[in-house]
């Protein structure tokens, strides 16, 4: 049972909808997802109430901080995977569900700010690696990105991978359906068509294949 956590401590990286996306894309695969919604704000409840939740999804809410390692944990089962979104705050919370991860996400988008909090996440990495006396896999990816990379963008990704942190490519972009996901609910095939689809479930899908790979040892 792979376990995947969306973690940073600040608001509006890009959390929930990279949960809602992976979780999606994997059970349009076929594959059995358990997604936690742990965030205050609920945005993965909001859209999971919108419509009936696509096959192989189950959501669960109103995780308190004393119950999130059990629920992962009963959440167990082979062939399964567990997403967890977090509350965009550095908690207790936070580094519990790290404890359990197999792999932690943290988006942030391409500017200086979300990068500076973003680098909080790391550091709670670190003291879960250093308290469990193992590694934690975990990624940067980056969030609501156009087409065209800025300058602003290319130096905080390089400033990352030199610092030897793993940065996932392609990063998520801002896309109409993303956001609109959390209006219609369902999946990037079943909603009503906003935008350039197409696009959006290519970045979606070469996005959940990163991930996979990450799992899989790739």
């Amino acid at each position: 049972m792979p376990v995947v956590v969306f973690a940073s401590p600040k608001g509006g990286a890009g959390k929930s909808t990279g949960a809602v996306i992976l979780a999606t894309e994997l059970a349009h695969a076929g594959v059995e997802v358990t997604i936690l919604d742990c965030d205050p704000n609920r945005s993965v409840s909001l859209w999971a109430g919108q419509t009936a939740l696509p096959p192989r999804i189950r959501c669960i809410a109103d995780i308190s901080e004393s119950q999130i390692v059990r629920t992962i944990k009963e959440a167990d089962g082979e062939g399964k995977v567990v997403i967890v979104d977090l509350e965009g705050v550095a908690s207790r919370m936070m580094t519990r569900a790290i404890s359990q991860a197999d792999l932690v996400i943290i988006p942030m988008r391409a500017t200086t700010l979300d990068a500076t909090i973003g680098m909080r996440a790391l550091a709670l990495i670190r003291e879960e690696e250093e308290t469990l006396d193992r590694p934690i896999r975990h990624a940067v990816v980056f969030t609501m990105t156009s087409a065209i990379q800025s300058k602003e963008h290319r130096g905080l990704q390089a400033s990352l991978v030199t610092a030897g942190v793993d940065v996932i490519e392609p990063p998520l972009m801002q896309r109409a359906a993303f956001s609109a996901l959390f209006h219609h609910g369902g999946n990037l095939r079943t909603m009503p068509a906003q935008g350039k689809q197409d696009g959006a479930i290519e970045n979606a899908q070469a996005f959940t294949q990163q991930i996979v790979n990450r799992l899989t040892g790739n």
